[in-house]
């Protein structure tokens, strides 16, 4: 166990913006059954810890009520029943919260070893991304070697991620982004990449053949056009609403062209389901991290105790791939 029986923290203390993050002292939490206790060296940002903090996204039920969903760290202690892993491992995990603290809990089942060679800040951004596109990119959307793929938000961290491994897979990847940079950001991991600013992609996709799958994060006014975009028998994922997530369209398309409309969100599937995923990437994806085929895209390392500015950047929009916490 910890040397210490609280860790630095930060807490939520109000929903509301950034500023509403400070550093607390909290007790340090104990493995369960299954569980293992790992001290945290860097914790990844992610989308849904701010609309955690802004209140439109409550933790599921025993979850902690910190933040934090992706840490990479060293293994502390294990609970009853955990043999895969051993105090000393150097592993990355899905958390169900609490990553933006000095130790955190999770599922044995969650943690994956940190990729040949790759350090932690860079292993701590690799579960939440890499769990939502094999999820919905591989296994819900059945994306193939020689298919079209659209990925929008091509430079965030699932975008960066969902390019670089449709593109390994054989696939004919595009995505939009909303800047001249991050449209060369796309380009270099290897998509056909668009301002949607400048160019209506729906029918840049149309022109191309129309895509065999979408993964949405955007959601709002996006729908509709998705499915223009959409080729025959084609699929949209939704993973994400920035624009709402309502939208009026015309599903007489949807019957005659026969589109398949799914989606799905990670943090609410069951322990089964999670580590389905894992042992999905262990086999799939960790090879190719190994051979640095794929690796995250950094945006930036902020000090734990500056979560709030972490926060700030990663809502302002500029960023291109994944922001992190550095812990100890």
């Amino acid at each position: 166990m910890p040397p210490a029986k609280t860790m630095r923290a930060v807490e939520i203390t109000r929903p509301g913006g950034p500023e509403v993050l400070q550093i607390v002292e909290r007790p340090v939490p104990e493995p369960g059954p299954g569980e293992i206790l790992i001290a945290v060296d860097h914790a990844g940002v992610n989308r849904p810890d701010a609309l955690q903090r802004a209140g439109a996204y409550d933790p599921p039920k025993g979850a902690s009520d910190l933040p934090g969903l992706e840490c990479a760290g060293t293994v502390q202690a294990t609970g009853p029943g955990v043999s895969r892993w051993h105090a000393g491992d150097r592993v990355c995990a899905l958390l169900p919260g609490g990553g933006y603290a000095e130790y955190a809990v999770t599922h044995a089942d969650h943690a994956l070893r940190i990729p040949r060679g790759m350090s932690m800040d860079r292993a701590a951004v690799l579960p939440e991304t890499f769990f939502t596109v094999w999820s919905n990119v591989f296994d819900r959307g059945r994306l193939s070697a020689g298919e079209r793929f659209l990925v929008h938000g091509g430079s965030s961290g699932i975008g960066t991620t969902a390019i670089q491994l449709a593109h390994a897979r054989g696939a004919r990847v595009f995505a939009t982004a909303g800047t001249a940079e991050k449209v060369a950001a796309c380009t270099a991991l290897g998509a056909e990449a668009m301002n949607y600013r400048e160019v209506e992609w729906e029918a840049a996709l149309r022109e191309a053949g129309g895509a065999q799958l979408i993964l949405d994060m955007v959601g709002g006014d996006y729908i509709p056009r998705n499915l223009k975009a959409l080729a025959d028998d084609g699929r949209l994922v939704l993973i994400g609403a920035q624009h709402g997530p309502k939208a009026e369209a015309n599903f007489a398309q949807v019957m005659v062209r026969r589109l398949t409309i799914t989606g799905s969100t990670l943090r609410p599937r069951s322990v089964l389901e999670k580590a389905r995923i894992a042992e999905d990437l262990r086999r799939e994806v960790w090879p190719l991290l190994d051979a640095g085929t794929v690796a995250p895209v950094m945006d930036r390392v902020f000090p734990l105790a500056e979560a709030a500015a972490a926060h700030a950047r990663m809502e302002g929009g500029d960023h291109i791939g994944k922001i992190v916490l550095q812990v100890r």
